[in-house]
């Protein structure tokens, strides 16, 4: 498995928010309204992902009283990683497409609204991609010193 590219991520934020933005045009006024509960959902998601990656990277490497970690569950973790950062890339720009949409309409009640809620939500997926991409670097192996001396 490769290493997830940040380029890769950016790009489908990118795409992903203007789709959204340009789809709004026809259909925001037909859509209920946002519901709040991706901000707290996504936050604990992220705060997941940076303790086991921290939890891992420590049993990699054997520091203090921890137990080898398993390899399957390493590799396990590593795809929820990947997973992760690319969940959290898509609905980011889904996210920002609604937020760049409803900033035209701040004046109005229920835009502003939602305004606030995607807002919020974009960061916290924002927060979900680097999450996931420090469990991902917490899952490398090590390099080996006897290699480094080859």
């Amino acid at each position: 498995m490769k290493p997830t590219r940040p380029g890769v991520l950016v790009g489908l934020l990118i795409v992903f928010a203007i789709i959204t933005w340009a789809l709004l045009k026809p259909l925001y006024s037909s859509l209920p309204t946002v519901p709040w509960t991706a901000i707290p959902t996504v936050l604990l998601l992220a705060v997941g992902e940076i303790y086991s990656g921290w939890m891992t990277k420590a049993r990699i490497e054997r520091r203090g009283d921890t137990k080898p970690v398993e390899p399957l569950a390493v590799a396990r973790l590593a795809a929820l990683a990947k997973a992760s950062a690319y969940g959290g890339a898509i609905f980011g720009g889904i996210f920002a497409g609604f937020t760049l949409y409803t900033a035209e309409l701040l004046e109005q009640g229920v835009p502003r609204r939602d305004f606030l809620i995607t807002g919020g939500s974009f960061v916290v997926c924002v927060l979900l991609v680097c999450a996931a991409l420090y469990l991902e670097y917490c899952c490398k192996v090590p390099k080996d010193s006897s290699e480094e001396d080859r």
